[in-house]
């Protein structure tokens, strides 16, 4: 496919990333490259919503990833998903059935698989630098659910929907094709509602993921779980606890053992990330040590340190994410560069996604969430003009103004990265702000 028209049908379409910060998939896609990557490990526990679409979709998927093959000029597109997930494997299989430059790869089901660094390693071999991106080794990395929007996007269908796996304690664990600005309440009641009394909804995965701050939150296009956990579960009073408390505990409790450091995911492929010595550093004041501080712009936050390798409980991750803020805020720019040789003993120390669930307290809620795919349009949405990488989107449409599903409702500004924004329902315009509020035709 050539390549302008491509990148113009995804970006009038507003394709971001579905899995991640939601980088602009335009962006992505204007480059050249050997090989496309589509992550379907879903590494997070409990998130089911690329094997389902890939079980579902995967002839849509084939042809959308030949489509950015030809454009990208790669000569090679592999679909990775874990090994477990055998009936999307098959169903893939099944669809690049004797075509050339296509292939399915089996990952081990192990966490953080799926951070994009790691995946291209066990896929290809290569190792990012620190600090740098899959382009900077010939490769481009798109999730599932985002190449189904490329799909989309090449029948001149934008981005009005979102997948999302609700699960926990829901009465009906459920995997739901979302109308773009959809509460957090009418997605909870799609699945049966809770069972829980103050029942916690994390917008994520269990690991990565945050509590929302309330019920009439929308969904937006990078949403891909919504994980209902009682407020008293030990996870939801780790992810609460107060940075503060975390670097009293550092001080008092930090032995300095260096587990976080040899199980980090990011270190064991080289980088110069040891979250040991940012306890020491914060904990004590320590500033003589600059790269035990600047390290944290290598920090993926996958929270491997603090959910699965502390035996005393404390969160290197939440230290690293202070001091990226306030590194970023006072203009201080990631100065790890390095191109790195992955650790030999990088082979027996990955976490088994098993044993991280049971760490977390999670092993109950391990259910299938089959796909509805149907799209559930709710009475009303609220369209966020900042669901992705880059700048919020300008506003185009006026309340008291009739709107259709699939209509711009919102660009970005002239000459800055983002992306377009689309009526998910047919209705009136109710309010326009940081959001679009559009009630439903009955």
């Amino acid at each position: 496919m050539v390549k302008d028209a491509l990148v113009a049908a995804v970006q009038a379409a507003g394709v971001v990333g579905a899995g991640g910060a939601g980088f602009p998939t335009h962006v992505k896609l204007d480059a050249q490259v050997d090989c496309i990557i589509v992550n379907g490990a879903e590494c997070e526990p409990l998130l089911q919503v690329d094997q389902e679409l890939a079980k579902k979709h995967a002839a849509e998927l084939v042809q959308a990833l030949k489509a950015c093959m030809s454009s990208t000029g790669a000569d090679t597109g592999v679909f990775a998903l874990k090994t477990k997930y055998t009936q999307a494997i098959a169903a893939l299989n099944a669809a690049i059935a004797g075509q050339a430059g296509l292939s399915v790869f089996g990952l081990q089901n192990c966490y953080p698989v799926g951070d994009e660094h790691i995946l291209v390693h066990e896929v290809s071999g290569r190792v990012v630098p620190e600090g740098g991106i899959p382009l900077n080794v010939g490769i481009v990395v798109i999730n599932v659910e985002t190449l189904y929007n490329v799909w989309l996007a090449l029948q001149g269908q934008p981005v009005c929907d979102t997948f999302v796996t609700v699960c926990g304690e829901v009465r009906q664990p459920v995997t739901l094709r979302l109308a773009v600005g959809t509460s957090v309440a009418d997605a909870l009641e799609a699945a049966g509602g809770v069972t829980c009394d103050h029942p916690v909804v994390i917008n994520g995965g269990p690991v990565m993921g945050k509590p929302v701050d309330s019920m009439e939150d929308p969904v937006t296009k990078t949403t891909k779980g919504l994980i209902v956990l009682p407020s008293d579960h030990p996870h939801v009073r780790r992810m609460r606890r107060p940075i503060g408390l975390s670097l009293e505990r550092a001080v008092t409790a930090c032995c300095q053992c260096r587990l976080c450091t040899d199980l980090c995911p990011r270190a064991l492929l080289g980088h110069e990330l040891a979250p040991h010595k940012i306890m020491r550093a914060a904990g004590y004041a320590l500033t003589e040590d600059v790269a035990a501080w600047t390290a944290a712009f290598l920090c993926s936050e996958c929270g491997v340190c603090d959910t699965f390798a502390c035996p005393a409980d404390l969160s290197p991750r939440q230290v690293y994410r202070r001091v990226k803020s306030e590194l970023g805020a006072a203009g201080v720019r990631n100065p790890h560069r390095r191109s790195t040789v992955p650790l030999p003993e990088r082979a027996y120390r990955r976490v088994p996604t098993e044993r991280l669930i049971w760490r977390m307290g999670l092993e109950s809620y391990v259910v299938d969430a089959p796909l509805r795919d149907e799209v559930l349009l709710p009475e009303t949405v609220k369209i966020p003009l900042k669901q992705n990488a880059g700048a919020a989107s300008v506003p185009v449409v006026k309340v008291g103004e009739h709107v259709s599903r699939g209509q711009v409702v919102a660009e970005p500004p002239p000459n800055a990265l983002g992306a377009r924004h689309h009526a998910s329902v047919t209705g009136t315009v109710t309010a326009v702000g940081n959001e679009v509020s559009i009630t439903r035709e009955s």
